[in-house]
């Protein structure tokens, strides 16, 4: 690799990674309209990626033994953050999908203080008072004077307090590497996939066979490669840089959705969002801070 391409590579790895995120409610429509729900294209797409994966992700079951706990807590939580991402993509507005889910830094912050015992400081409440006050505001129905939460919304913001504890997870397993990590998040998705399927939809889907061989394409191009640029990135750039690259996503989100399913964002969305994106903006900016 020369020195340019070097230089440029993490911060492309990330662009890829935010762009696939930010656009992947497309493709996963347009496999639901062909029969292929939600949870089935996770298992198909997730299954795929942890398959092929498998003869490089090091997942040692000595090493498991070691913080059982934890790396329970970190299956159980990517498999959710995963599959109700996709499903709440497929059923809510894109962009106040998004929107919700970047709560997760917030969250962040908050489970690093109760399981980390990391410091709650001024910064730390005023993040929250903010990312708490852009999800009412975004969310407010003032006909109805409270907030109607549906299906969807519910979906993002729990897919984002799950990547969040997800991500507190990492932090906390020493026993494993980043390969067996993420085949562990991977195989997380194929249970709650599998669950889930199971509760809403065990009949084997009516997808005609291009919609199956596209949720495996899905799987190696998009959550596959998605998830090894990302944790290239992540890997040769400081913390808060790769964190303010990966909101591009938003912009992905809202740019597609406005051009291709002519989704419009309103001003209140756009406050509420706004104050979303500062907490998380304070919460990125925190984590590196000396303690």
């Amino acid at each position: 690799m020369n020195a340019a391409l070097a230089r440029f590579a993490p911060t492309l790895g990330l662009l890829y990674g935010a762009t696939y995120w930010g656009i992947v409610w497309y493709p996963t429509r347009w496999l639901e309209s062909q029969g292929m729900q939600g949870a089935w294209l996770t298992l198909v797409g997730y299954g795929t990626a942890a398959l092929v994966f498998f003869p490089f992700a090091r997942l040692s079951l000595r090493a498991v033994r070691v913080q059982p706990r934890e790396v329970a807590g970190l299956f159980i939580a990517a498999g959710w953050t995963n599959v109700a991402f996709v499903l709440a993509v497929l059923e809510g507005e894109v962009v106040r999908v998004i929107l919700l889910f970047y709560l997760s830094p917030v969250w962040t912050v908050m489970l690093g203080r109760w399981l980390l015992h990391e410091p709650f400081t001024p910064r730390t409440a005023i993040m929250l008072g903010l990312g708490i006050c852009g999800a009412l505001t975004m969310l407010w129905d003032p006909a109805l004077g409270r907030v109607p939460l549906n299906r969807a919304d519910v979906l993002a913001a729990s897919a984002g307090l799950a990547f969040a504890f997800n991500n507190v997870m990492t932090r906390r397993i020493t026993a494993l590497g980043v390969r067996a990590k993420t085949q562990v998040a991977w195989l997380g998705v194929v249970l709650v996939s599998t669950l889930t399927i199971a509760v809403l939809s065990p009949a084997l889907p009516e997808a005609p066979q291009i919609a199956w061989w596209a949720a495996v394409g899905l799987g190696l191009f998009g959550f596959l490669l998605s998830t090894l640029a990302v944790t290239y990135g992540v890997t040769h750039m400081p913390v808060q840089r790769s964190a303010v690259i990966m909101l591009f996503e938003l912009i992905v989100g809202a740019a597609s959705a406005w051009w291709l399913a002519g989704e419009v964002v309103n001003l209140q969305e756009w406050i509420g969002g706004a104050l979303i994106l500062i907490a998380a903006l304070i919460a990125i900016f925190q984590e590196e801070e000396p303690r």
